[in-house]
């Protein structure tokens, strides 16, 4: 176990895969002496750390890190006199997604998801029409019509991209009817099959072959009543767009299997808009990360700072002395919330154009004297191994 929590350690601290992590603890004498394995010994193989991650699960790495936290300060290992704060996008696992992507794919999974219920023995006498090339056809046709932008006017290209739209929305919708119809008979041989079971269980017999039936019936009952949600409310917002308003980002599908990703607009050069989970980072001047968060959505920096700090306070049994972050947590409101906290210095600057007592206040010496940067110029920890004095 001690071997395992030193692989794992320089698994999250250097971003290695399993396979990698491996190859170079076998390459390293440095890590072989960090982890506790002979020279002359194996390294554990890849699927061995798999395996034991998953039979761990996140709760109990969670529990390991917060003991750690709170071992590190009372040995004097961990610093937080000055911590800062940021925010990054999270990218979630989809393509770059188009509401007319996203249709298509919805009506060619609710038709793939329906014939799963039928083979599972589910609603198997309910007609399911398969509307994916019909929806394969419009969704070509807005592509055609995007890429002879050139050659015809743009306002008409521009009404015939909103009428297929219009029309894969409604395609879709259509879809989502008859997978509704379809799941009211499906649930029906759902208890169905229950019933059987439980009959059966009363007079001590088993039928294997059933039960794995009904495990896929209802699995596939359940994907389809979440796609069915997900591609109504992927029309909606499609016939918001057509009708010339534009969906609230806050609440935007972006994805069929990440209902929780959304788009967010961090500004990077190459990707104006990334789309998935916002998440913030709480580190000290080592680089060791404190506290960090994932959410849902884009909500704004600010409300995020005073939380963060607190939870670092509690792990850690003190208060900050500085804390740093950047222009996006710039209010007066998170000032004073840091002070509440007992934050002697607190180096954020403020949104727009500060005023001449605003800039006094950023300039003055106490600043200076703090040794701190702005969270996005500041200095990275070097890069050492287990092995180096740092």
């Amino acid at each position: 176990m001690e071997t395992y929590l030193r692989l794992m350690f320089l698994k999250f601290c250097y971003r290695l895969g399993y396979e990698s992590l491996c190859r170079e603890v076998g390459d390293s004498i440095t890590w072989r002496r960090f982890c506790r394995i002979p020279l002359d010994g194996a390294v554990p193989h890849p699927t061995t750390s798999m395996k034991l991650s998953t039979r761990c699960g996140a709760a109990a790495v969670d529990g390991l890190n917060e003991a750690l936290l709170a071992e590190a300060p009372e040995a004097k290992l961990l610093r937080t006199n000055r911590v800062r704060a940021d925010t990054t996008a999270v990218p979630a696992n989809v393509a770059y997604p188009t509401d007319s992507g996203l249709l298509v794919k919805a009506v060619r999974r609710i038709a793939a998801t329906s014939r799963r219920i039928q083979a599972a023995g589910g609603a198997v006498c309910t007609g399911v029409r398969d509307r994916s090339r019909a929806a394969g056809k419009r969704a070509h046709a807005v592509a055609s019509k995007l890429r002879s932008r050139a050659a015809v006017g743009r306002d008409e290209a521009t009404a015939a991209v909103l009428k297929s739209a219009g029309e894969l929305a409604g395609l879709a919708q259509r879809a989502a009817l008859d997978a509704e119809r379809l799941l009211v008979n499906a649930k029906r041989a759902v208890r169905r099959a229950t019933a059987k079971a439980a009959e059966l269980r009363a007079r001590g017999e088993r039928d294997a072959a059933a039960g794995r039936r009904r495990g896929r019936l209802v699995r596939a009952v359940n994907d389809l009543q979440k796609l069915v949600a997900a591609t109504r409310q992927i029309a909606a917002q499609t016939r918001q767009r057509v009708s010339g308003q534009i969906p609230d980002g806050a609440t935007r599908r972006v994805s069929l299997h990440d209902g929780d990703a959304r788009p967010i607009a961090k500004g990077r050069l190459g990707k104006p808009v990334e789309f998935g989970h916002k998440a913030q980072v709480t580190d000290n001047d080592d680089g060791i990360v404190l506290d960090h968060t994932v959410e849902v959505g884009n909500p704004a920096d600010a409300p995020q700072l005073a939380p963060a700090v607190a939870r670092v306070m509690t792990r850690t049994g003190r208060a900050p002395g500085t804390v740093t972050a950047d222009r996006g947590y710039g209010e007066k409101r998170v000032d004073d919330a840091l002070a509440d906290l007992g934050v002697r210095t607190v180096v954020i600057p403020r949104k727009g154009k500060p005023s001449q007592a605003r800039r006094a206040e950023e300039h003055r010496s106490s600043v200076a004297t703090a040794g701190i940067a702005p969270a996005s110029t500041a200095p990275k920890a070097p890069e050492s191994g287990p092995g180096t004095a740092s």
